[in-house]
């Protein structure tokens, strides 16, 4: 309901400022996702637009990116801040968020574009991934850039029960699952904008340059 009365009252670009107001609402139940999220939403931008997208395409996967994980809005605080191994059930509610993402969200004629991203940002190139298990090119574009920088952000982000990998070990990860889980093509230009994010992420971080 509350996305159909903002549908009614909203300019596209006013969806920039409802999106703040639900990454903030998540983020509430886990403190890591409001930074991983902004982070996730610059990285898929900058990959978008290095492949040439622009307009409402690139648009329409900055905003999903900056939504990516907003089906976990439904899952219990107390699985999303576990500090031990997830159990199985917990695991299985953890692969449901896609699909939660995507229910939220395709309630709003405005968002139903990015819903679609959302759902698939979890599939695997090589069709292992959740919730569909699609492969390849059947996998929406934008959903295949936000695979990558969702994972790229998460192996270099310190979580409770691991610490982060350096950007060395994300890229030889990035390499040895690319054609695998991730577009080969994507990988490949995400490593030519490693050193940027890199250094973004470092200022974020550190507030240094």
């Amino acid at each position: 309901m509350l996305l159909y009365l903002l549908d009614k009252l909203l300019s596209r670009g006013a969806f920039h400022d409802v999106i703040d107001c639900l990454v903030d609402a998540l983020e509430a139940k886990d403190d890591y996702i409001g930074g991983h999220s902004s982070s996730v939403a610059n990285m898929s931008f900058d990959l978008a637009k290095a492949i040439g997208l622009r307009g409402f395409a690139l648009e329409d996967v900055h905003l999903a990116a900056h939504l990516h994980d907003i089906g976990k809005i439904k899952i219990p605080g107390s699985i999303l801040n576990k500090k031990e191994k997830l159990l199985p059930h917990e695991m299985d509610m953890i692969k449901k968020h896609p699909e939660f993402g995507y229910d939220i969200l395709n309630n709003s004629k405005g968002l139903k574009n990015i819903a679609k991203i959302v759902l698939y940002h979890h599939e695997r190139w090589d069709g292992k991934g959740y919730p569909l298990g699609v492969k390849g090119d059947k996998i929406p574009v934008g959903s295949r850039i936000i695979a990558v920088a969702d994972s790229i952000d998460a192996m270099t982000t310190d979580r409770p029960y691991r610490a982060a990998m350096s950007w060395e070990q994300c890229r030889q990860e990035l390499l040895k699952n690319k054609g695998h889980q991730f577009d080969p093509f994507l990988a490949e230009e995400a490593l030519k904008l490693f050193e940027g994010w890199k250094k973004r992420k470092k200022t974020v971080l550190y507030g240094t340059s």
